[in-house]
């Protein structure tokens, strides 16, 4: 493999890392704890399709230039032994990663710990079911965030987030968390609350 090919598989994988950008953000900030940020690279969403084309056109390139047919060396000329960036397990190596960040929206759910709790009611609780728009989330990594988040709270029954839809449906006990303290929750990970309602 020349240095433009491996300038090229590089390129591959810097695209493919670029795929899940506004994905990782969300995993790491639950890791760490906080949030903020997590919405930062939201922007990059509309663009997932034209980097996985520059990633798998990128590496493909590489293992075409790394594949086609060599020279034959006639001058009876030590061959100086490759470098590692220029090897197929490099390329292999490159290759591997390049899938697994493509792929990091669709097995990003397995960083989040299951944090849903068995909420005990009481004669005095009143359950309420609420609708949440929430502006900002692109991948199922938004959706596992913003449910981590609300099921920190007390008295959360059930929260089902959809990023297809925009929104999250929340079912809890009024008497142990309120309407304000799941929509800062929600706002805590980075995503907007647009509208809040009851269904």
């Amino acid at each position: 493999m020349s240095t433009k090919s491996k300038g090229v598989v590089f390129t591959g994988v810097l695209a493919a890392i670029a795929t899940s950008s506004c994905c990782i953000p969300p995993v790491i900030a639950a890791i760490a704890g906080v949030g903020g940020a997590s919405s930062s690279l939201s922007w990059m969403d509309p663009l997932r399709p034209y980097l996985v084309i520059l990633a798998v056109v990128a590496i493909g390139y590489a293992w075409y230039s790394h594949l086609k047919a060599k020279k034959e060396d006639d001058c009876g000329c030590e061959i100086e032994k490759p470098r590692f960036f220029q090897t197929r397990a490099f390329l292999i190596g490159m290759t591997i990663f390049a899938v697994i960040s493509i792929s990091f929206p669709y097995y990003s759910h397995v960083f989040f710990s299951d944090n849903a709790k068995d909420v005990q009611l009481s004669e005095n609780s009143k359950v309420e079911k609420i609708e949440i728009s929430i502006k900002g989330m692109t991948c199922a990594a938004c959706e596992t965030h913003v449910d981590h988040a609300v099921n920190e709270l007390e008295g959360i029954i059930k929260v089902k987030s959809s990023y297809d839809d925009a929104k999250t449906t929340i079912e809890f006990d009024t008497t142990q968390v309120s309407r304000e303290e799941i929509k800062k929750a929600v706002n805590s990970t980075g995503y907007a609350v647009v509208t809040l309602k009851s269904i």
